[in-house]
This record gives structure tokens, sequence and C-alpha cells, in this order.
């Protein structure tokens, strides 16, 4: 594993892991937009999900598997966003790739139609269900 000074997700502490496999740990978000933001993390530094190995990949799925089942125990959402930022150009802040976990609550936001969809303006109107 390269250990990079400056990433701070290549210096993740033992105690801050709530779940780990041979390849990749989680924890939970030091800034959580939700109760239960989850962080999936390479243990190789990796800038990207475009840059990291099928075996990477696999093992963050794994984890997410995981990291949901822990979540459905302790916070009991109603829903999730699993999503990745890559490149600035996306909101990625810092560049070692991690996937995000975010459990949704009923409520939590006045209309989540759309999901990630939202986060911008569509290209395209948006259609209305019956519409079109």
């Amino acid at each position: 594993m390269i250990i990079l000074s400056h990433c701070v997700f290549c210096q993740i502490r033992p105690e801050q892991v709530i779940a780990e496999n041979e390849l990749a740990v989680a924890l939970f978000d030091n800034y959580p937009v939700n109760r239960g933001h989850v962080l999936v993390v390479p243990k190789r530094h990796v800038e990207t999900y475009f840059e990291a190995t099928l075996e990477e990949m696999d093992a963050i799925t794994r984890l997410i598997i995981e990291v949901k089942d822990k979540l459905d125990q302790q916070f009991q959402p109603d829903g999730y966003n699993i999503g990745v930022n890559v490149g600035g150009a996306a909101g990625q802040t810092i560049f070692h790739l991690h996937v995000h976990v975010i459990p949704r609550y009923s409520g939590d936001v006045p209309d989540p139609r759309g999901g990630i969809r939202r986060i911008k303006k569509s290209l395209v109107p948006y259609l209305e269900e019956g519409e079109g």
C-alpha cells in the first residue's frame, strides 16, 4: 500500500474502521450528509474509480453490501444513495477513490424524486409520470 502523507484516506486509523476486507475499508464520513453516511475506500492509493482494479472494485462492492446490512440494523433507513465523484468537475475534493453510501430517510428532503439526477439541472426536461 502506498502511503501519502497528504492523503487522509492513506492514514485511516484502525479505530475509524467499521468494516474491512483485504483490499478496502469502510468508515463513517467526517462530514455526513445524513445519519450513517459511510465511505468505502480502497487500501491502495488510487485517485479515481476508473483507476481501480477489478479486484478492488469487487472488494468495494462486497463492503458496500456488508455496510448496508450494518446500517440497516443501526439506523433503519428507508433507502440509499451510492455514489462516486470522479474528478474536480464532478466534485471530488479528496483524490483517493471513495464511494459514498448515504442512508436516506422518508422526509429527509421535501421531494427525493430523481435522487442523484437532481444534483444539477437536467439537459433534457424531466417528464412527470404519465407525461409524454
